[in-house]
């Protein structure tokens, strides 16, 4: 009995051993239980299908790349000095010269510098605007459209809003980051630009109406 014991346990230390994989699946939320909504009425679509209104542009296109490149400066100088104000890391990469002055980066590589240290939580809560550290991460996101809208010179020209939005995406990571100075340029910055678009679309309904 013992010995067909052993031998049991010599076969089975000999023979291979098969492990089952489990077929990965693409399936989703989508695939299981779901509805359908009820379609909107052929009036609404219609409604919806009309050529989209005309929002005001009153600043051509050389006067928003001006502003929005004062809006993405004063922002790579307010993550500069943030970051250079309480010592935090700033990696080394190779392909690319150290930072000694703000211009060194662009705008979008200082929003990712800024999202690491938030995620890897090296920036304490404490030096944010009421402690926001996970608002942070959002901010940071809304203004990397203004530096995209900086650097594409080929877009088509903005709209009064859009501007102005854009604007006030970056006065709200220069709050958020607790630069009062940054703060009053960019407010600055919107105040003149909405009197700007003021005077021109006074003007333009005064020669419309004579």
């Amino acid at each position: 009995m013992e010995r067909n014991s052993q031998r049991a346990a010599e076969r089975s230390r000999g023979s291979p051993h098969y492990h089952s994989q489990r077929r990965t699946s693409n399936r989703d939320e989508f695939d299981g239980p779901h509805q359908f909504l009820e379609p909107p009425s052929p009036q609404a679509v219609a409604a919806q299908d009309k050529e989209l209104p005309q929002l005001p542009t009153n600043l051509d296109a050389g006067e928003q790349d001006s502003i929005l490149h004062k809006v993405n400066d004063r922002l790579s100088q307010c993550a500069y000095d943030f970051i250079a104000k309480y010592q935090f890391r700033v990696p080394i990469e190779q392909d690319k010269r150290p930072v000694k002055v703000p211009s060194d980066r662009e705008w979008t590589e200082w929003v990712h510098l800024l999202k690491r240290l938030a995620t890897t939580r090296r920036i304490p809560a404490h030096l944010l605007y009421n402690r926001q550290i996970k608002q942070l991460i959002t901010v940071l996101e809304n203004s990397l459209e203004m530096r995209h809208a900086a650097k594409h010179q080929s877009r088509p020209v903005k709209d009064d809003r859009n501007v102005l939005q854009l604007i006030s995406a970056g006065t709200q990571v220069a709050k958020i980051l607790r630069d009062s100075s940054a703060m009053q340029f960019l407010d600055c910055l919107y105040a003149d630009t909405e009197k700007l678009i003021l005077e021109r679309r006074g003007r333009r309904v005064r020669f419309a109406n004579p």
